[in-house]
């Protein structure tokens, strides 16, 4: 109780608006007292000068004198030694375990004690490491559910475990119950158990790491089938764009093959045209000559001017016989046609045979190390004219490149993926994952490299090692240098026209 009249004694002295004990104290005229400070505080920022408690409001604002009585009565509570009264979140919630011992409003227990059955804060639990008898007592965690230590039958303390019916028991139990049992105490127990849960844990914790690294083989063969389906995506794009090209072209010269052929049949016809009309003029000339000479009366020189007319001219081509049907139009489409029928039919009945290739991501295999093991992982790389240089001549194979002083005739000299100012040129596969190829050269050496699809085509900003999107080995004058993003490493090795590359990556690169 007297602890309760502590705490009550200080909440008189406080102050309500710093929570601590008042300091220069002063007395509203409604009563209430306030530290001087923070009642001229909490005024300056108001119209209405009101006590923060009531709410009873001043005018005008009262005067403050020092409570003197009220300042001695703080002072020598000081000097009794007031103890400091807990901050709120000391004292325990409904979520929290309360002490067992304190009374009025409860502090949280600090340990829970298994023998007591009971919780205490850190002031009501000093008795446990001060007396001697207290300190064997088993201390834990702050826990709400000591009471399942109890028997419910005997209202004591289970220390027991009977390992025959699997239960925590009393000494009481123990004679009244389970005697006979295979007993040992609840202590040793728990030793065993914990054995087994430290085993279970270890078998558990193992399943974990090798469940993370399927987990993580698993994400790696995502981020394969995503980047092969963006790269069979991008490929299919390609050849679909080719096929519209070639499709576009062979319109285009089937419509100029007609237009040429109209024009000539139109030309010929008319030319015909041209040739008949003066004969007709003549014969209708003729027929009026014939039409007037049936009208004369005259017998005798009806007979004499019929016997005098000239023979007709005989034509030196007959029209009727250039007249033929123009069937030549009717057979291009008919042509075309069944082309139309076959393209159909190839896309209908081979279309099912373009399959997704199934990607499969197998665990880590070793490197290899001999010609041979590398050979396993062979690629065969073909250029892509569309990325070479305006002076790098391929061959028809497109397998081969050469330097010359004059530019190639490319298909389209403005194509995008061509690279402008540097002699280089990319290959058409895309590589991933393990590959292996060689390169062989005349002269006085070459430069081999890797490099991402976005490297850049134009300036020299794309020279391959000059950047972070490529990787170069220059084979020149008896010596090998590894470049990549500026930064040379030179590499040993004796002198050859013929290098091999291997490459491991997970990447979409071009060599």
């Amino acid at each position: 109780m007297a602890q309760k009249g502590v705490q009550l004694d200080r909440e008189t002295f406080s102050c309500s608006i710093c929570l601590d004990l008042l300091k220069d104290p002063v007395t509203v005229p409604c009563g209430h007292s306030y530290c001087m400070e923070c009642i001229n505080c909490h005024w300056d920022g108001e119209e209405v000068h009101s006590c923060p408690q009531c709410r009873q409001s001043f005018t005008p604002r009262p005067a403050l004198l020092k409570n003197t009585m009220l300042a001695a009565l703080v002072e020598e509570l000081k000097k009794t030694g007031l103890p400091a009264a807990p901050a709120d979140h000391c004292y325990a919630g409904a979520e929290d375990v309360a002490c067992d011992v304190c009374t009025g409003r409860k502090l949280k227990a600090f340990m829970s004690c298994l023998q007591c059955v009971a919780s205490y804060c850190e002031t009501h639990l000093q008795p446990h490491f001060e007396s001697a008898a207290l300190q064997k007592h088993k201390l834990v965690e702050p826990s709400k559910k000591l009471q399942e230590n109890i028997c419910s039958r005997h209202d004591e303390v289970m220390k027991m475990f009977c390992r025959t019916d699997q239960q925590s028991i009393c000494s009481l139990c123990f004679v009244d119950e389970h005697k006979g049992h295979d007993m040992v105490s609840a202590a040793a127990e728990r030793t065993e158990r914990q054995r087994e849960l430290e085993g279970s844990r270890l078998n558990i914790q193992q399943r974990i790491q090798e469940r993370e690294e399927d987990v993580k083989l698993l994400q790696q063969e995502v981020e394969v089938i995503s980047r092969s389906a963006d790269e069979a995506v991008d490929e299919s794009e390609k050849m679909f764009t080719q096929l519209i090209r070639i499709m576009q072209e062979r319109r285009s010269d089937v419509k100029r093959q007609l237009r040429s052929q109209q024009k000539r049949e139109v030309s010929r016809v008319k030319e015909l045209q041209a040739k008949l009309e003066p004969e007709i003029n003549d014969l209708k000339r003729r027929d009026a000559e014939l039409e007037q000479l049936s009208l004369t009366q005259d017998h005798n020189q009806f007979l004499h001017s019929y016997s005098s007319l000239p023979a007709l001219s005989v034509t030196n081509h007959s029209p009727s016989s250039n007249t033929r049907p123009l069937r030549y139009f009717e057979d291009v489409t008919e042509d075309l046609s069944g082309v139309r029928d076959k393209l159909q039919k190839v896309l209908r009945v081979k279309w099912s045979n373009i399959s997704l290739t199934e990607v499969r991501v197998l665990r880590p295999q070793p490197e290899p190390d001999t010609r041979a093991g590398f050979f396993k992982y062979a690629r065969e790389i073909t250029l892509d004219p569309n990325t070479a240089y305006k002076q790098l001549h391929l061959s028809k194979e497109d397998r081969a490149a050469a330097f010359k002083s004059y530019p190639e005739l490319y298909y389209d000299m403005s194509h995008s993926d061509r690279f402008t100012e540097t002699r280089q040129v990319l290959s058409r596969e895309s590589l991933t994952g393990r590959c292996y190829w060689e390169v062989e050269w005349i002269g006085e050496g070459c430069s081999v490299a890797v490099a991402y699809k976005s490297i850049s085509r134009a300036g020299w900003s794309g020279r391959f090692g000059e950047n972070d999107q490529s990787w170069k080995l220059d084979c020149f004058y008896n010596e090998y240098k590894f470049v990549y993003n500026s930064v040379i490493t030179p590499v040993s090795g004796p002198r050859s026209s013929r290098v091999g590359v291997y490459l491991d990556h997970t990447s979409s690169m071009k060599p």
